[in-house]
């Protein structure tokens, strides 16, 4: 199974596909889309939109997941990342695909065994589940693939239970 993963976010969205080989996942692209600070919104989101189509046409996913909102102070940062995520559900919708929403929490406990492990025990963890040489960089690629890890656990525990 390959499974994308979302970090949404208007001006960085992390990406990362993750396949299922053997029992163990395996890294097969994470990046960042990038979107241009002054850019108007509606330019931001549909880059963002275009760019998960583009990433799906390419790789052929079986499902996707993206990481749900955490409440931040900042309202309208909070509000910018929700548009984000809303693209994202948009363009794995309608390619069909499955889609699993994890918030924060979740995604470290079942990467890191932590719910409130920090960022460096993520991308450790992330480095070792992968057998990556290093830390995936940036930080919104790592939490990517680290959303896409745990969709693929939560896919096998479903499996599990299911049978």
């Amino acid at each position: 199974m390959l499974a994308l993963g979302i970090d949404p976010g208007t001006a960085t969205t992390g990406y990362g596909l993750v396949r299922e080989m053997e029992g163990a996942p395996a890294v097969v692209t994470y990046g960042v889309i990038l979107t241009p600070a002054g850019a108007p919104m509606a330019e931001r989101l549909l880059a963002i939109y275009r760019e998960i189509q583009r990433l799906i046409a390419l790789h052929h996913p079986d499902t996707g997941a993206v990481e749900k909102l955490f409440f931040q102070r900042n309202v309208s940062t909070a509000m910018t990342v929700g548009q984000a995520r809303g693209v994202a559900l948009l363009a794995m919708a309608e390619a069909g695909l499955s889609i699993g929403e994890y918030n924060p929490r979740d995604v470290k406990l079942a990467v890191a065994g932590y719910g409130a492990a920090d960022k460096p025990q993520m991308q450790g963890m992330v480095r070792a589940i992968l057998n990556l040489p290093e830390a995936p960089r940036p930080d919104d690629a790592a939490d990517a693939l680290a959303v896409a890890i745990c969709h693929l656990h939560s896919a096998r525990l479903r499996a599990l239970t299911d049978e």
